[in-house]
């Protein structure tokens, strides 16, 4: 059991006191729950402009003291909820709480290439692991929702929203940058192992 309180973020349109953790989608990374992250520009970063609207950060104190958190890093354990979640698959994880890494597939644009079925799950895998490592907490269960104590909401302007969507992008650059480098090696090492194969039928 934790014990400890942290102060955590959440952008959006509106102001939100009391989370729903059944409002979300349900093949979000780690499955549906209210997504917060303890990572004030981080949050800011993720904050969306939407014409008529206001962007909000909403600022939370979340006491994890007598919660059953789930703590995750980037390894197979991360990337099979991640991978059941967005083929919908059942929650396995009876946890109030999890915390980890966010895909970066959520953040930058990579085309729907990781969860499209094309590549093995090596190497989707091996794609997910590219790129700055953010980390992104859950709430799960109401009992975790009863002890996030909503503290206020700030509007963003328009102009600090471009600021911060302009970091992301020189990110994205870079990310995808990495991201093809990545997948040429992936095609070189599939077309050396076709060519082998190839080379051994001949040979029978």
């Amino acid at each position: 059991m934790e014990k400890e309180k942290r102060i955590v973020y959440h952008s959006g349109f509106v102001k939100i006191e009391k989370p729903d953790i059944h409002h979300g989608r349900k093949n979000a990374d780690f499955g549906q729950g209210f997504y917060l992250s303890d990572n004030e520009e981080f949050c800011k970063r993720w904050a969306k402009f939407r014409k008529g609207e206001e962007t909000m950060i909403n600022r939370y104190e979340l006491d994890l003291n007598g919660l059953k958190v789930r703590h995750l890093k980037r390894d197979e354990e991360w990337f099979s909820c991640l991978y059941d979640n967005r083929h919908n698959k059942e929650d396995i994880y009876n946890d109030d709480v999890i915390i980890g890494p966010i895909a970066n597939d959520t953040i930058y644009d990579t085309f729907g290439i990781i969860s499209s079925g094309i590549l093995s799950k090596e190497e989707a895998m091996t794609l997910l692991l590219i790129g700055p490592k953010y980390t992104q907490i859950v709430l799960k269960s109401e009992k975790a929702v009863r002890q996030l104590k909503w503290l206020d909401t700030r509007v963003l302007k328009q102009e600090e929203v471009s600021s911060y969507q302009k970091i992301v992008k020189e990110e994205e650059k870079e990310y995808q940058k990495l991201f093809t480098e990545a997948m040429s090696k992936m095609k070189k090492s599939a077309f050396s192992i076709e060519t082998e194969s190839t080379f051994y039928l001949c040979l029978i």
